[in-house]
């Protein structure tokens, strides 16, 4: 035993060291590494037809001794200030790196060097397999063995992706201060060094103060670094900066779908720099072509010019996931942040339909009454309070029912079932359907509070479209290389999430938003833009202080719209909170033009009875009736204008205990 853990001991270090020279001769035999050709991935819409390209095309090549010495020290500095002293990889940051994880429990810091990075730009993807880790290792010493510490340096400044499709520094430079790399002051180099960590975070387009603050982080590592004093510092990050005017070019069709598709191609994809660049690839896509053309046109047509207010959709096919719009803001080549799926705002009451679901789940019907008066909810064991208001200060002042409550978008109504069926049932139900931001057991979450993007409200929507079914949201359909041979091919799945009776009643609930039948103590949420519509469609307003929401579905098509200002200014109440409304109804109408005007069919076990909707009995002489669904033995049996108090079927236990703890709690 003592003999075989001598040959061992000499066999593994002897191994290792093996290992590394045959690693080191490999990577000097294979030689310099050639900066690919372009020959960029061309997109393509559902129908075939050419929608862009893996846009490449603001990319100018410099020497890096034309370049301004305060570019090249401030990437140094921020990204691998030991460049000149290593060999490829930093051994001393990796251990300082790893130390700092540990003691904060997190992977918050990064050692990659600059020939590191260098090397996985251009010729590696971004999965964490430890063949990718390997082949990373390899290439950069390849880099270090065959090239000097200029060229690498050089190569790394005109390859590093600065957004806005700008590649390499003098694109960069060019883009943010319209000037050349070799012109910029040491205020404008060290902003510009700060983009590439998160061009969609720290461009001083999207988001000046947090990029000041990168700006600010430049400086201080350029002064630890010995590159620059402290006084040399503070005077750079007082200037003033003058950012040249957006006129990059934008694609001309969809540009913030594209946006997505490209980080789609890589982060989930995972396909390489190097092959969207130069790889000859065919990217075919689920966007709609004259959808998306209906929605840049109603959201142009509908939102005055002169107004600086902010807008976002999102339509999907429920069935299969796959996006068929999206519009990131109003106008690409002055904003390039793509609300859509980037921004989180409070749904406000757009997020009720999940409430009503879980409330269908515990023993609530659409004809359920509860009573809508101003109320002071005590939560906590007593220890807090919540006193929320409906819009404007309306209340029935009496019972009404859970369908009318949906669509007058009672507040009150809202919260008393929420606290009555426990706060943990929302969150669960919302968790299913699709929402995946974070949420809280609070009662304000209720009426939609905590923040979502417009593709997960919409992804949340479709769920309830589907009969329950959940889908994955998706851009691509398939991915060929140059001979065509396939290198990705989609396959839609969808998983029973929601119960198909429930979702289906609430579906039909959420058509009432445009009846009139339902209004009561204030018009149906959706009265204003019903009579554009000729498609029969189940949809939810939502409003806060800053933000005003429209999203709907038929089993066909759901689309969500976003309406708001990126720093939550408040928006007015007319024209603003009407934007919204205006451009979801035009484009389902357009989108849906030549389809079934009512695709919704009821399942087994779901039947429709006519209502009262001011008793919630069943509509006898004398009473309006409007057509309700119900599941099967929960619809009520007494009729409107007779004695019988109680509006429910003879409830199960389950049903009973519920109400029995709503009213020992009400009162």
């Amino acid at each position: 035993m003592a003999l075989f853990l001598r040959r061992t001991a000499l066999f593994l270090p002897t191994s290792l060291v093996l290992g590394v020279i045959i690693l080191l001769l490999a990577a000097k035999i294979a030689g310099p590494m050639e900066i690919p050709a372009s020959k960029p991935a061309v997109f393509y819409d559902n129908r075939g037809q050419l929608v862009g390209k893996w846009d490449t095309t603001n990319k100018q090549w410099m020497d890096s001794d034309a370049m301004a010495p305060a570019l090249k020290l401030a990437t140094l500095a921020v990204e691998d200030r030991r460049f000149f002293h290593h060999h490829g990889f930093d051994f001393r940051r990796m251990i300082q790196s790893a130390l700092i994880d540990l003691r904060h429990f997190s992977k918050a810091q990064g050692a990659s060097t600059i020939s590191m990075q260098y090397a996985k730009n251009l010729f590696l993807s971004n999965d964490k397999t430890w063949l990718r880790k390997f082949s990373e290792m390899f290439y950069t010493i390849r880099l270090e063995m065959n090239e000097s510490k200029k060229s690498i340096l050089e190569g790394y400044l005109n390859t590093i992706y600065y957004g806005r499709g700008a590649y390499g520094a003098e694109a960069g430079a060019r883009t943010y201060f319209n000037k050349s790399a070799k012109d910029l002051s040491l205020a404008e180099a060290s902003m510009l060094a700060g983009v590439p960590n998160g061009p969609s975070v720290y461009s001083p387009f999207i988001n000046y103060g947090k990029a000041k603050k990168r700006q600010k982080v430049v400086l201080n590592t350029m002064v630890k670094s010995g590159f620059l004093s402290k006084k040399r510092a503070e005077i750079a990050y007082q200037a003033p900066l003058h950012l040249a005017h957006v006129e990059n070019k934008v694609p001309e069709k969809a540009p913030y779908f594209q946006d997505a598709l490209r980080h789609e191609l890589i982060d989930r994809l995972h396909f390489t720099q190097k092959e969207l660049a130069s790889g000859g690839l065919k990217v075919y896509t689920t966007l709609d072509n004259e959808t998306q053309e209906s929605a840049e046109h109603w959201v142009k047509r509908v939102i005055p010019s002169s107004t600086p207010i902010q807008t976002a959709l999102v339509a999907l096919d429920p069935k299969t996931g796959g996006i068929v719009a999206m519009v990131g803001g109003r106008d690409y080549t002055k904003s390039t942040y793509n609300r859509a799926v980037s921004a989180k705002r409070s749904p406000g009451s757009a997020f009720k339909p999940f409430l009503y679901y879980a409330a269908l789940q515990n023993g609530f019907t659409p004809a359920t009454r509860l009573k809508s008066e101003p109320t002071a909810f005590v939560f906590d064991n007593g220890h807090r309070e919540y006193t929320p208001n409906n819009f404007g200060g309306y209340y029935a002042n009496k019972p009404i029912t859970m369908e009318q409550a949906l669509a007058l978008s009672d507040n009150i109504f809202a919260v008393k079932t929420h606290l009555a069926i426990g706060m943990k049932k929302l969150v669960s139900a919302a968790r299913r359907a699709g929402i995946s931001s974070a949420l809280a057991p609070i009662p304000s979450l209720a009426l939609g509070t905590k923040p979502v993007s417009v593709l997960e409200l919409a992804r949340g929507y479709a769920t309830f479209a589907n009969q329950g079914a959940r889908i994955q949201p998706a851009m691509i359909t398939k991915v060929t290389d140059g001979k065509g041979q396939v290198l990705y091919d989609w396959q839609p799945k969808k998983q029973q999430v929601l119960n198909r009776k429930t979702s289906f009643v609430l579906s039909q609930m959420m058509t009432g938003i445009f009846d009139k039948r339902l209004n009561g103590y204030s018009k149906v949420t959706g009265s204003r833009i019903s009579g554009l519509l000729t498609h029969k469609v189940a949809a939810k307003t939502g409003s806060t202080p800053s933000d005003s929401w429209m999203a709907g579905f038929t089993p066909e098509l759901v689309s969500a719209v976003w309406v708001g200002y990126d720093q939550g200014e408040t928006i007015s109440t007319y024209p603003d909170s009407g934007y919204a409304k205006t451009i979801w109804a035009h484009f389902m109408e357009s989108a849906l033009k030549g389809k079934p005007k009512n695709a919704f069919k009821a399942p087994k076990g779901v039947v429709s009875v006519s209502i009262d909707p001011k008793s919630g009995l069943r509509a006898g002489k004398g009473c309006t009736g409007r057509p309700t669904y119900f599941i099967k033995g929960t619809a009520p049996t007494a009729y409107c204008g007779k004695q019988e108090p109680h509006n429910l079927e003879k409830p199960t236990k389950q049903r009973s205990s519920l109400l029995d703890r709503l009213f020992h709690w009400w009162k």
